[in-house]
């Protein structure tokens, strides 16, 4: 399943050394090859070395693919690195967020968000993702055709805003949901090609369209905080506790705050959920023995009942299913950061004001971490027989300090959703490759269709 559309040079020595990359071209340098397909464009770089050079139009650039420096990267955040400023697309959708916010900033809005997603308030929210689950379920029919992207998706936005926004009418999620299907794209689509080296000031089509898809979501989600501030009883949901929250001067997050918050979180409680699942699903149809290993889990731990929360820890082969799919697919594909004076990475000096990139995409698939890499092999992550993988070998949610705060949110909701289906319903994806598409998160290339049938 590997998109590298050409033979990778020689390997390099591994080591502590900077080697240079693929020779770019005057004023772009290796934005075109780059643009075309960034996930093959990784993969070379890959083949290159550990620590290679090139560049993003004018701007310096290092890739890195050990696990070692990846955690480099990811520990000194903040200390030797910064966030680096991501295209107006990107900005105009999340705000100041705490996705992209830098050092006190960073560190004051993480405070107050954190507590809306601790272990003990996902045990509250399990039973809405797996209420949701069953809805659908009760929806599906032996033999019927689904489109698994869209159900998916449709899945996780009412499951994101009823957790988030405590609210469950369709106009809520349709709203958001399209235009966030909007955004994602428009992200992508600057992210890979020349608006990413255009000024903030040029107008262009996709910048249009960005801006009327942020003007939705400004409006649902001011229409949805006016809704809670206008209650008298107390809800349960992620946006009341924001709401609520104080930093240790007694001071609330401003209405701006709370909207770039709030998004956030939607997109990695609705975004990265689905795409995840919809990649199991695939995965699943492709490897009936994975299928059939679920199935005898599901059956053991859940018989004929619903999973909740407490049946998470049992379910180590779902869990392992989801770990794998996130290695092969992972919903974000790239973590990134800008050197600052007295960087380092691997020992050696980094020049302030470099860009160093990691990818997923390419260390997730490295042979010299995952043997048989291109296989869906969730045996691997058996905690007594499994692979000896490198810590920051497997980083689908990133790491450090600035690790993403809904993890455990995340891995819940993909586990309890796949073992409510899974445990009804086999979901045969048609035949053919499905090709990741770089947006926000990885996307399938096309509708995903399949036939369900009833276990």
């Amino acid at each position: 399943m590997s998109t590298q559309t050409g033979p990778a040079p020689d390997t390099q020595p591994r080591g502590p050394a900077f080697v240079p990359g693929p020779k770019g071209l005057p004023l772009v340098g290796n934005l075109p090859q780059f643009g075309k397909n960034p996930l093959a464009f990784f993969e070379l770089l890959r083949g290159h070395g550990d620590m290679v050079r090139w560049r993003f139009g004018r701007n310096r650039c290092v890739f890195i693919a050990d696990p070692d420096l990846v955690g480099e990267l990811l520990t000194e955040t903040e200390r030797t690195f910064d966030q680096p400023k991501l295209g107006i697309a990107f900005r105009t959708v999340l705000g100041n967020g705490m996705l992209v916010a830098r050092g006190r900033d960073w560190r004051r809005k993480r405070s107050l968000v954190q507590p809306s997603v601790r272990p003990k308030q996902v045990k509250s929210y399990a039973t809405t993702m797996a209420d949701c689950a069953v809805e659908l379920a009760d929806r599906w029919a032996d033999g019927q055709r689904v489109d698994v992207k869209r159900e998916m998706s449709a899945l996780t936005q009412k499951i994101a805003v009823r957790t988030i926004f405590g609210v469950d009418t369709p106009a809520d999620s349709e709203a958001m949901g399209r235009a966030m299907d909007i955004a994602q794209m428009e992200i992508g689509k600057e992210f890979a090609g020349l608006g990413a080296l255009l000024p903030d000031w040029v107008p262009t089509p996709g910048r249009a369209r960005i801006r009327k898809a942020a003007a939705v979501i400004d409006a649902e989600v001011r229409r949805v905080v006016a809704r809670h501030r206008g209650g008298e009883e107390e809800r349960p949901d992620l946006l009341s506790r924001l709401l609520t929250a104080v930093d240790e001067s007694g001071t609330h997050l401003s209405d701006e705050e709370i909207r770039d918050e709030a998004v956030t979180l939607y997109i990695g409680g609705h975004e990265t959920t689905s795409t995840t699942l919809v990649w199991a699903w695939y995965l699943l149809a492709r490897n009936p023995r994975v299928r059939d290993a679920l199935a005898e889990e599901l059956d053991r731990v859940l018989g004929d009942r619903e999973p909740g929360f407490e049946d998470y820890a049992q379910l180590s082969y779902a869990q392992a299913v989801v770990k794998e799919t996130l290695r092969l697919f992972p919903a974000i594909w790239l973590i990134t950061g800008i050197a600052k004076e007295g960087a380092t990475i691997g020992g050696l000096p980094v020049e302030e004001g470099t860009r160093v990139w990691s990818s997923q995409w390419a260390t997730h698939r490295d042979a010299r971490w995952f043997p048989e890499p291109e296989e869906f092999r969730p045996e691997r992550w058996d905690a007594t027989g499994g692979d000896e993988i490198p810590e920051y070998a497997w980083f689908p949610f990133g790491g450090g300090p600035r690790v993403c705060i809904g993890t455990r949110f995340a891995m819940v909701e993909s586990v309890l959703l796949l073992a409510v289906l899974a445990r009804r319903f086999t979901v045969d994806v048609d035949p053919g490759e499905i090709t990741p598409l770089t947006g926000l998160t990885l996307q399938p290339d096309r509708d995903v269709l399949a036939t369900v049938r009833a276990r």
